[in-house]
């Protein structure tokens, strides 16, 4: 694991939270109707998921565990690493959904989805940094 590249990626996933804690409305109808909002909502959104997938593989590479197949599954690995929780690792393999149908299929974004992810789960992403900080501090 390179201790160095984790660091500068929890540093892009800290301005993500930040962006998207700052541009988000208080009420989902609002970021229905903003075209701009919906753009860094939904692309820091997508960064911050990819962020986190990006940390955990590099994590993973430094244990005996074998390299994940799929995105989620990098949760899963992590989990059985015992890095993770069962919740936050469900939840986060939750929001490689999310980021996916951003990538992949935008017409299709559900904004009060959105909306609630960032009202009740961009603590998970924190929660994610965090214990990644710890382990490089271990």
């Amino acid at each position: 694991m390179d201790r160095e590249v984790v660091e500068q990626k929890l540093e892009s996933l800290r301005r993500c939270l930040e962006r998207i804690e700052v541009k988000c409305p208080a009420e989902a109808d609002t970021l229905m109707t903003d075209f701009d909002l919906q753009d860094i909502v939904s692309l820091n959104l997508s960064r911050a998921v990819q962020l986190c997938v990006d940390i955990g593989a590099h994590l993973i590479s430094g244990t005996d565990q074998a390299p994940p197949d799929t995105m989620g599954q990098t949760f899963d690995r992590l989990e059985q690493t015992g890095l993770l929780t069962k919740t936050l690792a469900v939840n986060l393999k939750k929001a490689v959904g999310f980021r996916n149908i951003a990538v992949h299929n935008y017409d299709a974004i559900n904004w009060h989805i959105v909306h609630s992810i960032v009202k009740n789960h961009l603590v998970d992403f924190s929660t994610f940094a965090r214990i990644v900080a710890m382990t490089l501090d271990g």
